[in-house]
């Protein structure tokens, strides 16, 4: 039954046509929700929509697609049509994508990453069923660039501003280190001095005593 999307959703979608746009929109679509780069190997795509209000996304395709995930040992088949509700590290709700489990295609609803990272990626069956697998085994074989727009616009410059932030932090502190550190050496140059006159002070005293101690042995012989 082919996929019918309300008119009242496309309103609010943004959708882009043919497949350039929609293999571009793809991949900036996993990159922003921090997925696999190759979790979604459509051909001839169709049309792409997307709302960033819900995370609702469709993609069609001229035809079905099979793939065969080498690293992960798993045949996964993608619908002419398929949706899922994408947010960070998820696909949730997903319609449209099958995995092979020994003989039979069973039906994925979900697939995540673990948040913090840990390497694996989960994908989940209706009935509860669960697989995990490493995360480089959906990994796209040929890394194709990512627009950066939108959420990734976003989250890069967060991550550069706290960079930034980091770095300041850093030479702000070292600038409140090296007063101390002036402080320190003036501290140390205004103590050597005294250090010096107190040892010539006893050796002179020393000079002074040992005539008096030679005099008083030259008496008593």
């Amino acid at each position: 039954m082919p996929m019918i999307i309300p008119d009242e959703v496309r309103a609010k979608a943004e959708i882009y046509t043919g497949d350039a746009a929609g293999q571009e929109k793809t991949r900036l679509m996993l990159a922003e929700t921090e997925l696999p780069s190759g979790l979604l190997p459509l051909k001839d795509i169709i049309e792409c929509g997307y709302v960033e209000e819900t995370g609702f996304v469709w993609l069609k395709q001229k035809k079905k697609v099979d793939h065969y995930f080498a690293k992960a040992g798993r045949h996964v088949s993608y619908a002419a049509e398929v949706s899922a509700i994408a947010e960070k590290g998820r696909l949730k709700k997903i319609t449209g994508v099958k995995a092979k489990e020994m003989l039979i295609w069973i039906t994925l609803n979900e697939i995540c990453v673990d948040d913090p990272p840990t390497g694996k990626i989960h994908c989940k069956a209706l009935g509860g069923l669960s697989r995990s697998f490493p995360v480089e085994a959906f990994e796209a074989d040929v890394a194709l660039p990512v627009p950066v727009t939108g959420r990734l616009k976003k989250k890069t410059e967060t991550e550069s501003k706290e960079g930034q932030d980091g770095k300041k932090e850093k030479e702000d502190a070292a600038t409140e280190e090296a007063p101390e550190e002036e402080k320190k050496k003036k501290k140390d140059a205004a103590v050597a001095p005294a250090v010096v006159e107190e040892i010539d002070l006893k050796m002179k005293e020393m000079n002074k005593e040992a005539p008096v101690q030679a005099g008083a042995v030259t008496a008593k012989n």
